[in-house]
Parts: structure tokens; C-alpha cells; sequence
């Protein structure tokens, strides 16, 4: 799942909030960050949605549907797809505005730069400078963010103009998204209860790994 996704499946605290982005930018075992509880937490669930969705069916089928001349990078495109279309078909998943949504989840991880790692706080002003998270809803928007992202990788890469893909199978995509959302709403549910169970902090210092 790319940064909205979390973002919406991530708890509304603000520190496991910023955690359900951090997870994206921070490696290594959660107990061992030097982040506060809250943050830490945000990470862990964040690992947990990432481990549910690289191994589930309906997001296997959908990195099938992508090209093999593409298939070894599905992965990042498959995150941004799903991005596009939970933005497209917002209100199937939530009664707030995603243009509100996105506003108030801004001004959360604004708030809180002090806690944000060096590395990821460009990416994070930039993402609140330029909207980003209501942009993915565009196809245009999509298109650039592709790229943008094929720019930063060390090695030449196919993925310039792969959300062409998107477009050329975009009902099969979508089937899959529609059908796979609605259970990863009810895992993230489910995993952040245990958020806020005596179990917390076993969770928080455990060494829990990226995509564990």
C-alpha cells in the first residue's frame, strides 16, 4: 500500500498516524527507533498492512495483470495503482471528503516536524505543498508520479509511462482493488485494537522487521 492507503487504514492518533507514513521511510526492529511509543506503534501496523497485502490473492492477481517487461517493479506500481483508485472511489470507503481528509492529515504531520526523520521531510513538505494525496485520483497525476519515482531509482527501469497499464486493464485493477479493500479496512481494524490492549508494549519493543 502506498502513502494514502495507510494513511486512511493508519489510526487517527497523531503519533501512529505520522508512524503509519514513517513506515515507508525507517528500518530496522521497531523497539530499537529512536521514535516516541506512539510513533512506533504507527510503524507496526504499517509493517503488518504491508505483510497482508504483498502476500494476499487479489493483489498477487493484480501484480499478474502487469506486463513482464514490467513485472520485477509491479510491486511499486500495484501501491500507486490502488492509491489512484482509492482516491477515484473514495466515498465507497469513507463518509469524510478526501479533499478534508487530506487537509486535516496534513496539518497532523506538519505538526509533528520535530519527530519527523531527516529523510523523510521532504518528501512529507512536499506531499503537503503540492497535494498529493488528493492528485492521485488523476490518471495525470498518476502518469508523473511514475515517473517521478522511476527518476529516483539507481538503475535504468521501465517504469516511465507504466500507469499505462492502469489504463489499458483498468477494469481488471479495479475489481481487484474493490474486493481486496474491504478486507484489508477490517485487518487494519482488527490489528490496531491490539494498539490500545495490554499488549501494547510488547508490540512496540518487539523486533518486529520490515515486511514482518
Amino acid at each position: 500500500m502506498n502513502f494514502l492507503a495507510h494513511l486512511f487504514l493508519g489510526p487517527k492518533d497523531p503519533e501512529q498516524a505520522l508512524g503509519s507514513l514513517l513506515g515507508d521511510f525507517v528500518r530496522g526492529p521497531v523497539g530499537r527507533l529512536d521514535l516516541p511509543q506512539g510513533v512506533r506503534e504507527g510503524i507496526w501496523l504499517h509493517r503488518r498492512i504491508d505483510s497482508f497485502t504483498d502476500a494476499h490473492p487479489l493483489v498477487q492477481r493484480s501484480r499478474e495483470r502487469v506486463s513482464p517487461e514490467r513485472r520485477r517493479y509491479a510491486g511499486i506500481m500495484i501501491d500507486m495503482f490502488y492509491d489512484h483508485l482509492l482516491a477515484s472511489h473514495w466515498q465507497t470507503f469513507s463518509d469524510q471528503p478526501l479533499e478534508q481528509f487530506t487537509q486535516d492529515i496534513y496539518a497532523v504531520l506538519l505538526d509533528q516536524q520535530p519527530l519527523i526523520p531527516e529523510q523523510a521531510w521532504p518528501t512529507i513538505s512536499r506531499m503537503a505543498e503540492h497535494d498529493w494525496l488528493c492528485s492521485y485520483a488523476r490518471l495525470t497525476s498518476l502518469h508523473r508520479a511514475l515517473d517521478a519515482i522511476s527518476l529516483r531509482l539507481k538503475r535504468s527501469n521501465p517504469l516511465p509511462g507504466s500507469a499505462i497499464e492502469l489504463e489499458h486493464d483498468y477494469a481488471g485493477f479495479k475489481a481487484d482493488f474493490m474486493a481486496y479493500m474491504p478486507q484489508v479496512m477490517a485487518y487494519a481494524t482488527d490489528q490496531a485494537a491490539e494498539l490500545t490492549g495490554a499488549k501494547v508494549s510488547a508490540l512496540t519493543v518487539a523486533s518486529v522487521n520490515p515486511k514482518a
